[in-house]
């Protein structure tokens, strides 16, 4: 099925013109009134999928939160399926300036001063500038992946194990792995370990710090009903100032300007980026978009696995046991690439799960879009939203898309992976210096991976308990069964 339609601007629709339904209610009491359906009336799924069968229509208009006062204007266009949602890559038709978080920009003092690369239009020089110095990187350190996954992630399954020996009854995933990914990540980029800078043990915890502030129009805390008012009121109605975080982003940017000389010389030479604004780019890049990602990822791909239950874990631990068996006991990217379930379930968590379930674009010129029954037109400056959550579980793509399904991408199904979108942008397209897919694309996918495989290399099977926190999963280890051969 061709998506190519969806960014088609002048010529004749092949579906029927429709006027795109909904409405924004009320000035000021309509954004309101949207914001508490999406965080509390509803809830962010059925949010949307109320509307959905409200107006018989994936296409639709409603108000994005935050709303007033962070956002002056909250009135998005909706796209919610496979063929509508492409659109928002489409960088000829849509901009990205100053809309990676959304319908608001949370203030530059929190990136010292700079608008940051996400914040960027590819048709800006600086964006160009800016990814090619992180591709460069990504590639410069992509040899150290494996081994350094390897050295960091056993330390944590020994956290975990000593957890469960020690209580007896559960292990904090999630806590664990904040720490770890944030030392991984750290000593990837720059080749020493944070705890041999100033950060100390406490990187992770400053990180976080700093990230909640900028991201906290975008959560809820899950209190009861009788606090609504209150966290709605503290949380999504002023912005946060930077002030309250300064002093922990000082010590991290100071931290990342010591430890990475030579990625700073490489800006500077190379790339014509003065070191300091390269420096808090690349604090960017690997806390927010990296660590930050990490946070979610991790979580959600042993989620998912998990839930599966002993059958998928049977048939993982198999395949990732051949193949480095037939590597001579080695992890190398030519054993992970013989691994083809494993691949497809790393896919199948980023589908039904994406890290980054919100998309954002505002139209350069008057558009025509189309969905699976109808076509749309949208005008110069509106701002059109996905939700990518409900996008990859479009049911006229994926069978059973509310299941997760591990070998969905194995032979055949790998034709489906240009509907997987978790990196702003299809699986089966890598990102360039000139769009806006995750630089980092690439190295994602063999981070979950690289997860799986040191998982089940370890563990036949594992039990879990699985909640939820701020902007993802919560996992909890309640047994891990060590490996029988």
């Amino acid at each position: 099925m061709s998506t190519s339609s969806s960014s088609a601007s002048k010529p004749q629709p092949k579906l029927p013109l429709k006027q795109i339904p909904g409405d924004y209610g009320q000035p000021f009491f309509g954004a309101i009134k949207d914001r508490y359906d999406f965080f509390y009336n509803q809830g962010r799924d059925k949010f949307f999928k109320a509307r959905i069968q409200k107006y018989n229509s994936t296409v639709f208009r409603t108000n994005m939160p935050p709303g007033p006062f962070i956002a002056s204007n909250p009135k998005v266009v909706t796209v919610l399926d496979a063929i509508s949602f492409p659109i928002l890559f489409d960088n000829s038709k849509v901009e990205k300036r100053d809309i990676f978080d959304g319908t608001y920009m949370p203030s530059t003092d929190f990136t010292g001063g700079y608008r940051i690369c996400s914040f960027l239009d590819p048709s800006e020089p600086k964006h160009t500038s800016l990814k090619k110095f992180f591709l460069s990187l990504l590639s410069a350190n992509h040899k150290n992946v494996i081994p350094l996954f390897h050295t960091h992630f056993t330390d944590l399954f020994v956290q975990a194990e000593a957890q469960l020996l020690k209580d007896g009854k559960s292990a904090d995933f999630n806590t664990l792995n904040d720490k770890t990914s944030f030392d991984f990540i750290f000593e990837l980029f720059f080749g020493k370990h944070p705890s041999d800078t100033d950060l100390g043990s406490k990187g992770s915890t400053l990180v976080t710090l700093w990230l909640l502030p900028q991201l906290t129009p975008q959560i809820t805390l899950g209190l009861p009903k009788f606090f609504n008012v209150f966290e709605d009121f503290l949380l999504h109605t002023f912005p946060f100032p930077a002030l309250f975080v300064k002093p922990a982003y000082n010590k991290v940017y100071k931290a990342f300007y010591e430890s990475a000389a030579k990625a700073l010389d490489e800006a500077e030479s190379n790339f014509g980026i003065s070191r300091d604004e390269a420096c808090h780019n690349l604090v960017f890049l690997v806390c927010f978009n990296a660590y930050g990602g990490m946070k979610l990822l991790f979580p959600s791909l042993l989620k998912w696995v998990g839930l599966a239950g002993e059958d998928l874990h049977r048939k993982l631990r198999d395949e990732i046991r051949e193949a480095v068996k037939e590597a001579g006991g080695k992890i190398t990217l030519a054993a992970l690439e013989k691994m083809t379930l494993t691949k497809s379930v790393v896919y199948e968590a980023l589908r039904i799960d994406p890290s980054v379930p919100f998309q954002y674009g505002k139209a350069k010129e008057d558009l025509i879009i189309e969905s699976h029954d109808a076509a749309f037109e949208i005008k110069k400056g509106e701002v059109i939203f996905g939700y990518q959550t409900i996008a990859t579980r479009d049911g006229k793509i994926f069978k059973n898309p509310e299941e997760f399904i591990g070998d969905r991408f194995v032979g055949e199904g790998e034709k489906l992976l240009k509907y997987v979108w978790w990196s702003n942008g299809p699986e089966t397209v890598s990102p360039s210096a000139e769009d806006k897919q995750c630089a980092g694309k690439d190295l994602v996918v063999l981070m979950n991976r690289m997860m799986l495989v040191e998982f089940f290399l370890r563990y036949d099977t594992f039990t879990l308990d699985v909640g939820t926190f701020l902007l993802g999963s919560k996992v909890t280890f309640k047994t891990l069964t060590p490996a029988s051969s």
